[in-house]
């Protein structure tokens, strides 16, 4: 799963069907492999907004 997350977010165009497959083969059904698709992606939309948009972290 974190080698699947890593590649969609460092280098989405070279995702393939084999990506899912080994997925599939570890476990994980149409719907994990949707959710884990969608919360990396949704990771990187909002880092890239927050980049963006110059957001700093808040300091404690």
């Amino acid at each position: 799963m974190l080698d699947y997350a890593d590649k969609l977010t460092t280098a989405p165009r070279t995702m393939t069907p084999g990506d899912i497959d080994r997925l599939r083969g570890a476990g994980f059904d149409d719907r994990g492999i949707h959710d884990i698709c969608a919360v990396t992606a949704y990771f990187a939309f909002v880092n890239r907004i927050a980049d963006g948009l110059g957001v700093e972290l808040e300091t404690t």
